[in-house]
């Protein structure tokens, strides 16, 4: 073994592949693998299939995904977003759903009044209590993140007001920050208001460009219509979860309970069924929906800023990783400080989000390509609402690079991060205190 120092402070080894000889860069932090003979680039690969069926359930996946990556990157006209006929049949199903929820309210509205006593009247009762928990939800903001409005962060709002313009929606009403390696969008309220949701591990680790290019994708999905985010179809989602729970078969049943988790089979079967063929109708459009989401992170932020963001997710279990371990570490320190309440005070919790970008800032390019790689070598996955990583980094540098619409310079940049400071520490805080619990 042969050791070489990079551009960074930590030494660089290399040593001969064990399988082709070719040499191998070593970084103690991530797995040795060979670029030239894809030795170990996936040390723990999936499962094979079990059976013909889930061999063959892969096979359409990965046909689907290649159909759908040349139709995103076809030179011809740029992709927009449609309804295509899954997706109509799912909406066609979502509303059949609905409809039972209707039929046994009024199943139950008519025992209730008219039905023999006293069976026909508990049966319906029963009935009602059931359409009840079945009814439409109105979500409400989380109670487990901290929350930031217009008057808090008038900078980030600006921001965000910019990059739904930029996309061709409108903007959030609220927004949200916890501590998870992710962002989301979603609706809230009777008035489908919006949230979006930003964790500070993926934040704090992206560049002030790739935000943009974070903030783009997430409004994409508004204005292209991902037909998951409809209240039609998650409500739809939320009843069938509700009557799988009903089904669900007793453990260790007694006699009695035996019967009933027979009588259930049906009904719990079907549930089933219904579920995977609502998840098979919508994800096409709803993988569809995120590459369409990507083609409006690059307009906004520039395709080099998307591009980036698509590698930061793909290395975001190693944010995971960094961070908890930062948080054990700090977990430690104030278990063993309690006792001396002016030191733990003086610990600076949001050093987590400076330790987790300093880890992801720090992740050599043969890290990233090997994920890629195995990315690659594994495929798609059967029920992956999102089409691989790779895929999606791909189907960005296949067209001509778009420039920035919206750009953050050092005085914005600055600014945004004075207004997320007092959250950055009350997150750490938070999770801090979740480990120490």
């Amino acid at each position: 073994m042969r050791t070489t120092t990079g551009p960074s402070a930590q030494q660089q080894s290399v040593e001969p592949c064990p399988e082709c000889g070719a040499d191998v860069p070593v970084d103690e932090r991530f797995v040795r693998w060979c670029a030239a003979c894809d030795w170990n680039v996936d040390p723990h690969p999936p499962e094979p299939p079990k059976g013909r069926i889930e061999e063959t359930r892969r096979a359409l996946a990965r046909r689907h995904g290649e159909r759908l990556l040349a139709e995103m990157t076809d030179a011809g006209e740029p992709p927009r977003p449609r309804r295509d006929p899954s997706a109509l049949l799912a909406y066609g199903l979502a509303l059949a759903v609905h409809g039972l929820t209707v039929a046994v309210l009024v199943a139950g509205v008519w025992l209730t009044v008219a039905g023999p006593a006293p069976g026909g009247k508990v049966v319906g009762v029963l009935l009602l209590l059931i359409a009840w928990s079945l009814r439409p939800r109105r979500r409400k903001l989380p109670e487990d993140a901290h929350l930031l409005h217009r008057p808090d962060a008038p900078e980030l709002y600006a921001l965000v007001d910019q990059v739904a313009a930029t996309v061709g929606t409108r903007s959030v009403d609220v927004i949200a920050v916890d501590a998870d390696v992710n962002a989301s969008v979603t609706t809230y309220g009777i008035r489908g208001r919006r949230l979006l949701t930003l964790g500070l591990p993926l934040w704090e680790s992206l560049t002030p460009q790739e935000r943009i290019a974070l903030l783009g994708h997430e409004l994409g999905h508004y204005s292209h219509g991902d037909v998951r985010q409809g209240r039609v179809l998650t409500s739809a989602y939320r009843s069938l979860s509700l009557w799988a729970y009903y089904t669900a078969p007793t453990a260790d049943p007694t006699l009695v309970e035996m019967a009933v988790n027979l009588f259930y089979l049906v009904p719990r079967t079907l549930v089933h069924g219904l579920t995977l063929l609502l998840d098979h109708l919508t994800l096409r459009a709803t993988q569809r929906a995120e590459y369409l989401a990507d083609a409006a992170a690059a307009r906004t932020a520039s395709t080099e800023a998307a591009v980036g963001l698509m590698d930061r997710l793909l290395v975001g279990s190693a944010a995971h990783t960094v961070l908890r371990r930062e948080v054990n570490r700090a977990a430690t320190r104030t278990t063993a400080h309690r006792s001396g309440p002016r030191r733990a005070a003086e610990e600076r919790p949001e050093r987590l989000w400076e330790a987790v970008a300093a880890h992801v800032a720090s992740i050599p390019e043969s890290e990233y390509a090997r994920r890629r790689r195995a990315g690659a070598i594994r495929g798609h996955a059967v029920d992956a609402t999102h089409p691989p990583t790779h895929l999606r980094r791909a189907a960005l540098l296949a067209g001509p690079a778009s420039p920035a619409a919206v750009t953050a310079d050092a005085a914005r940049t600055h600014r945004l991060d004075a207004e997320l400071a007092p959250l950055r520490t009350a997150v750490a805080q938070g999770v801090i205190r979740d480990v120490v619990r």
